[in-house]
């Protein structure tokens, strides 16, 4: 099977097991992406906490400065990151140590090396891809 068809499964297998999702970069501006897919993705059913030091609440979502910050007891199954590739590897970094199931790299986020940490940790790595998209599409 070729990479993007490996892919698009696994995405479609993230999508159907996760569903607490920690959106690292969550923007309080509907005008852009972030938020405008933890708004798909609350349309969907999932549960997002928006992470990011620029808002307290998103979408009526209590919002946290990082990842450390969530409470222990809310348990995250995906991390998805919606941060340049200079920056993803801190955020894959932290998912790891916060014990999610997945790490979500956004379009244009790519980082081979955070993606081979995670999956070296057990996490699955969807990289170069949007939730919003794999669920239109039905994956």
């Amino acid at each position: 099977m070729d990479p993007d068809r490996q892919m698009t499964r696994l995405a479609a297998e993230v999508l159907a097991r996760m569903r607490v999702v920690a959106m690292v970069g969550a923007s309080p501006n509907p005008d852009r992406p972030s938020h405008q897919v933890m708004q798909v993705l609350l349309d969907h059913g999932y549960e997002v906490i928006p992470v990011t030091p620029q808002a307290d609440r998103i979408l009526d979502r209590r919002a946290y400065p990082d990842l450390a910050a969530i409470p222990a007891h809310l348990d995250i199954d995906l991390v998805d990151i919606f941060r340049r590739s200079a920056f993803a590897g801190v955020h894959v970094d932290e998912a790891i140590a916060r014990g999610a199931g997945a790490v979500w790299l956004q379009l244009g986020v790519i980082d081979h090396a955070a993606a081979e940490r995670a999956r070296a940790a057990g996490l699955d790595v969807v990289m170069d891809r949007c939730p919003a998209i794999e669920l239109a599409r039905g994956t």
